[in-house]
């Protein structure tokens, strides 16, 4: 399984920017995204910057995040950092949905 880690452009130096995220700051690649201002949000994967995300998919994420690390110290009740996913059906990507093609 793949975990992109959201992060903040602190500072971009044409295609590689300084990032600051849950771990630190650290450089990316943003050859796949292009240059981006400050303050934009990134999904990081491997050092590189995957995709440009806004605020609220990052606290999302973010969220989710914490969950995980909540499930591996024990915690059972885990609804607080789903909040997205409480009360509404699942849902399958469209990639995923059946389709007749």
């Amino acid at each position: 399984m793949c975990v992109g880690i959201p992060m903040r452009v602190v500072r971009c130096d044409g295609l590689t920017a300084l990032c600051a995220g849950r771990d630190g700051e650290r450089r990316l690649d943003l050859a796949l995204v292009g240059e981006q201002p400050p303050g934009t949000w990134l999904l990081a994967f491997l050092d590189g910057a995957r995709e440009v995300i806004d605020a609220e998919a990052a606290a999302r994420i973010e969220a989710a995040l914490d969950g995980l690390a909540a499930a591996m110290d024990g915690e059972t009740d885990l609804s607080r950092y789903f909040a997205d996913l409480i009360d509404r059906p699942p849902e399958l990507p469209e990639f995923l949905r059946g389709g007749t093609s």
